[in-house]
């Protein structure tokens, strides 16, 4: 399993740069990563301030354990270029860029962070939002190594389409949420679900992060601080989860050193595959420990 895999992003928060106390309170939220916002949570006159505002937080060193990803404003608008350069003089652990259609944008965005200076360890992660971003999420997933999180823009995916936000999310999201999850497998990827956008409905919102892991994402992007110790709750390994696989692991492993050509557990058949899914379970405890 890639190291990158094994970051803990359970509770992926947004936050918006324009707003200096927001910035401030996000250094005592237990998220595990926060994306300070450059896009939509900022107006058109204070993109220039909150630009220089989110660069100097992630200068800072003041966020502890927690991720720091900024995400810039897309190809093509105006503020793009010079959010780039001022995201990789800034070093923060990632650039989040929205609206990412093909590999090719991949492919430039790579080489524009690379021109501006990019330290090695600021990654590229890339939304996909799009109807023309689903239909080529495998070649977007795949087209560099520097890409290493993919994340849902679903509010983007329900207006594109015409369609509805509905309790269990509608046929048309649960697709493209599926056909990401495949294409962000299959390159080795870490994939973060999308928002839920009625901050005050918790019980909604534990019912998509529980419907989410159910799927295989990594973690949730969040717009709410409330959200986030739900979110870490439903994507991180309970206390049960972690001695079951230890206890599952032992017994295969005993099994395998007396010769036995089957392995049962809990009256369950084990194969490889199942101490496979219980290691990984256990490195992801182990990383959310190691915070």
């Amino acid at each position: 399993m890639p190291d990158n895999v094994l970051r803990p992003r359970r509770s992926v928060l947004y936050m918006p740069g324009a707003n200096e106390r927001a910035l401030e309170k996000a250094k005592g939220i237990d998220a595990d990563a926060l994306i300070l916002d450059l896009e939509d949570a900022v107006s058109p006159d204070a993109k220039v301030e909150a630009r220089d505002r989110v660069c100097a937080a992630v200068v800072s060193g003041e966020y502890g354990h927690r991720e720091l990803a900024i995400r810039v404003n897309g190809i093509g608008t105006e503020w793009h270029d010079a959010d780039i350069a001022a995201a990789a003089a800034a070093g923060p652990d990632a650039v989040l860029v929205p609206k990412v259609n093909s590999a090719a944008e991949v492919l430039q965005l790579v080489a524009a962070l690379e021109s501006a200076g990019a330290s090695d360890h600021t990654k590229l992660w890339a939304m996909i939002e799009t109807p023309i971003a689903l239909l080529h999420a495998e070649e977007i997933c795949a087209a560099h190594d520097r890409l290493t999180v993919i994340v849902m823009g679903t509010n983007d995916v329900v207006n594109e389409t015409y369609g509805l936000h509905v309790p269990g999310r509608n046929p048309l999201v649960l697709t493209a949420i599926s056909i990401s999850l495949l294409a962000a497998r299959a390159a080795g990827k870490v994939i973060l679900d999308g928002v839920y956008n009625d901050v005050k409905n918790a019980e909604g919102f534990e019912a998509e992060a529980r419907q989410g892991r159910e799927m295989g994402f990594d973690g949730k992007t969040l717009i709410h601080p409330s959200q986030v110790d739900p979110a870490n709750a439903a994507f991180g390994p309970s206390a049960d989860e972690v001695e079951h696989a230890q206890a599952m692991i032992a017994t295969f492993d005993e099994a395998k050193a007396a010769g036995k050509g089957v392995v049962t557990f809990n009256g369950r058949m084990v194969e490889e595959l199942h101490v496979r899914d219980a290691k990984r379970i256990l490195a992801i405890a182990d990383a959310i420990s190691a915070r």
